[in-house]
């Protein structure tokens, strides 16, 4: 894969972006610029539109080096953002229900999304749920299994049943909490996929820190923040999201900018 890749919430749950054949019109794009690499979940969406069904609606049938991961665990009971977990015996379930919503036989990459949609990393075990995604991947199901939004205990937990092909929690140019988690991916093979990798979910960038390297490059500092993800570590996949096809352009372009020593110095500060 591309270490660029598309992250689809937006798509769904973008506030300027309620019509399927606009959102399908920036994914189109979005593989047309060589995106590879596409980062979706059943939850995302409400009312009529939904992330899966414009994944299928814009792309299918898909590319054949496309990969397409999504996310499983949350539960939405009413409403909007999801509330509960699922337990083990309900994953094959919302894994059939992606394979069908997706249209394939077979699923990339699949997350066991832990803690629903807010709650940190770490605290519970995830062994029994992992297990059953492990389950579905022996009978061919899923390609690939990941974990999200876990701690390294988790990690290690998972990996003790079934090979980890991903980490996807929270984590960008000042949000770093993560960063021994980074370093034991790239040593273990992982990829490490940031989500709100320019920020979000009650972590904002703090974007005056970065325009003295935007500007040294004459670049935004959404495109200084995803570069310095992209060459902080070689585990890091990222994948930003939109729904504007401007900000897709910015965002697709940021994979050519080559950060110096001294820009990252100047980061790290």
């Amino acid at each position: 894969m591309r270490r660029l890749g598309f992250g689809a919430m937006r798509l769904a749950f973008g506030g300027s972006v309620r019509d399927p054949e606009t959102a399908a019109t920036v994914l189109r794009s979005a593989v047309d610029s060589g995106v590879n690499h596409i980062d979706t979940a059943g939850f995302y969406g409400f009312g009529d539109l939904h992330s899966h069904e414009v994944i299928r609606q814009a792309l299918s049938p898909y590319p054949a080096d496309l990969v397409i991961a999504t996310k499983v665990g949350p539960v939405i009971e009413g409403g909007v953002v999801p509330t509960a977990e699922a337990k083990p015996d309900q994953l094959r379930q919302l894994v059939e229900e992606d394979l069908r919503r997706l249209g394939v036989d077979r699923l990339d990459l699949v997350y066991l999304r832990v803690g629903g949609a807010t709650a940190a990393p770490g605290g519970v075990s995830i062994g029994d749920r992992f297990a059953a995604l492990a389950q579905l991947r022996e009978e061919g199901l899923v390609r690939h299994l990941g974990v999200s939004n876990v701690d390294a205990e988790q990690l290690a937990e998972a990996q003790a049943i079934a090979p980890v092909a991903a980490v996807q929690n929270q984590f960008h140019v000042h949000f770093r909490g993560d960063s021994e988690l980074v370093a034991q991916c790239a040593k273990d093979g992982i990829a490490y996929v940031p989500f709100f990798p320019v920020g979000g979910g009650g972590a904002p960038i703090d974007h005056d820190r970065l325009k003295a390297v935007a500007e040294r490059h004459g670049a935004t500092t959404r495109q200084v923040a995803l570069a310095w993800l992209l060459a902080v570590s070689p585990a890091i996949l990222a994948i930003p999201g939109t729904s504007v096809l401007d900000h897709l352009t910015e965002n697709i372009a940021a994979a050519g900018l080559a950060l110096t020593d001294e820009d990252m110095a100047a980061l790290s500060e």
